[in-house]
């Protein structure tokens, strides 16, 4: 009998649901307190994950969630680049 291998899940920060971690985006918060865009989801540093649609980062940055899930202040430029990301 096969062994049926696990889909790691992670909560996104804007609608609050389990998604399959390659569904998601990450955004890492480095050991240098720069915060970044992580599309290979292995860089070292406090992760928040996000749907790549404009309605989860709409209501993740209203309710300052992606901010309180990194713990950091998030730059205009971070949320620039997303949104740029969730236009494909």
């Amino acid at each position: 009998m096969p062994r049926v291998k696990k889909i790691p899940q992670r909560m996104c920060v804007g609608c609050q649901e389990m998604k399959p971690k390659k569904q998601l985006i990450r955004v890492v918060r480095t050991p240098d307190e720069t915060i970044e865009i992580d599309p290979t989801g292995k860089r070292s540093g406090r992760g928040a994950y996000i749907c790549p649609e404009e309605e989860c980062l709409k209501k993740a940055l209203q309710g300052k969630r992606l901010e309180k899930a990194l713990k950091s202040p998030i730059s205009g430029e971070v949320i620039d680049e997303l949104g740029k990301k969730l236009v494909r």
